[in-house]
């Protein structure tokens, strides 16, 4: 058992190497100054290897993600900094096991659950993701027209909802999947945003990295139930069902459509995969240190504890970090908004379409071939529409997010492990057991945030 968890720990400290192994190697180039055209064609090639992967990582970083990030910067300052280090590995571990679901199976995830499991297991995690994943399209379409607000104040609230309601069901059902794909992988780099934000804000550095790696926990309430949320933003059900949906998209956009055609996979495939998925979750997590880093450094030691949205947090830093850090918090929580409401409709539809054996039925499929299946992304946006005209605060909708998030996350977590650690299954690409190990350990702690989550409602 020593030797196993000696395994695990080198697994966790070698992954962030093999993500960023092209950075590395450039780096290295021109150390030794190889000729800028190398460099040049390395990025390229990096570039073009990133996919699901990265969008996934970054559609986690909704502007529900950036609320929970300011506020716990806001309230605590650099102590809960390491968490962004923390949760990295973990994220990264479970979205490899999804991506190699897809990848060997040539189904999602729900199309696997209902195979492999009982039929009440599916329906229960479907509706459960359905429901978090329309307050959670709600609270982000919301969150977008705020942010546009800060930019235009004189812009009306409706209008704006409506608008980017529209625009995103207009993207996702007319525009072909290649195409899409490309426009939300373009779309992921809006997060350097909050990155150039906070190195706008001028920081102390040297205090920012010695507290962002040096655990730090009181053990009060509100501490607790923020990481709770913290780790239910991060690691959330609808990242799973979209990561190994997306691979089989990418699967069928390369002339494999028919499932024996994309079962099995190959190693240069998973290395891909790899670098692609710990490449997302990279760029996921570092946002994530970046934001608690500036709401830290600037609003909790200005006495400014309390953030309840983006828009808030963008509106609070600029006294202290200026015109340049609010503009660019305020496009983050526009363009983090276009990227993330997409993969949370489309999660839903997913799994929907999977558990309910609809064939066909995918963004490489038109409106005209997949009725059903944009017809459950349409009523996932209608329904987030609709929350924010009916008087539902938007913190209620992500209160409700989170309990949906609670709930599910643990089962899908449970059947995703051992879906991967089956050799029936997965053959030749079967977890490794120091995977295995990581996978119930993310499971345990997510059943545990998931409880705290939701007793805390009550």
């Amino acid at each position: 058992m020593e030797e196993q968890a000696k395994k695990t720990i080198r697994k966790i400290s070698e992954a962030p190497a093999k993500a960023l192994d092209v950075a590395v190697s450039t780096s290295t180039a021109m150390t030794n100054k190889i000729p800028a055209g190398q460099i040049v064609k390395k990025t390229k090639a990096y570039w073009h290897s990133l996919g699901p992967g990265l969008t996934t990582g970054a559609s986690d970083d909704d502007p529900s993600g950036i609320a929970t990030y300011s506020q716990t910067g806001a309230q605590y300052g650099f102590q809960l900094l390491w968490l962004s280090a923390f949760t990295f590995p973990l994220m990264a571990v479970v979205q490899e096991m999804c991506a190699r679901i897809g990848l060997v199976t040539g189904r999602g995830l729900a199309g696997n659950i209902r195979v492999h499991f009982s039929r009440k297991v599916i329906v229960a995690c479907t509706v459960l993701l359905f429901a978090a994943n329309a307050f959670n399209v709600g609270a982000d379409l919301g969150a977008m027209a705020k942010g546009v607000q800060l930019l235009k104040p004189d812009l009306n609230f409706g209008v704006l909802v409506v608008g980017f309601t529209l625009f995103s069901l207009f993207m996702q059902i007319f525009t072909p999947y290649a195409k899409y794909a490309k426009y939300l992988k373009w779309l992921a780099m809006v997060l350097l945003a909050y990155i150039f934000s906070a190195i706008l804000a001028k920081l102390n550095w040297g205090e920012v990295l010695h507290q962002g790696f040096i655990p730090h926990i009181t053990w009060d309430k509100d501490q607790l139930l923020l990481i709770c949320a913290i780790l239910g933003t991060t690691i959330s059900p609808y990242l799973f069902f979209w990561q190994t949906s997306q691979e089989v998209e990418e699967q069928i956009l390369q002339g494999n459509t028919s499932l024996v055609q994309r079962q099995g996979t190959t190693k240069k495939a998973v290395k891909e995969m790899r670098i692609d998925v710990w490449s997302g979750m990279f760029l996921s997590n570092i946002v994530m240190f970046f934001i608690i880093a500036a709401c830290g450094a600037l609003l909790f030691k200005n006495g400014i504890t309390n953030i309840t949205s983006a828009a808030q947090a963008a509106e609070a830093l600029r006294p202290f970090a200026g015109n340049a850090t609010y503009w660019l918090f305020a496009i983050g929580i526009i363009g983090t908004g276009l990227l993330a409401i997409p993969v949370l409709a489309g999660s839903s539809s997913y799994a929907v379409a999977e558990s309910m054996r609809w064939h066909q039925q995918g963004l490489n499929s038109k409106l005209n071939q997949a009725h059903a299946f944009y017809g459950i992304v349409i009523i996932s946006m209608f329904a987030g529409l609709a929350m924010n005209f009916i008087g539902l605060d938007p913190i209620k909708a992500l209160i409700y997010s989170a309990i949906g998030n609670g709930l599910v996350a643990p089962i899908v977590l449970f059947l995703v492990v051992r879906l991967s650690s089956n050799k029936k299954i997965m053959g030749e690409w079967v977890n490794k057991p120091s995977t295995t190990v990581i996978g119930w350990f993310v499971t345990g702690l997510m059943a545990i945030a998931g409880a705290a989550a939701i007793i805390s409602m009550f």
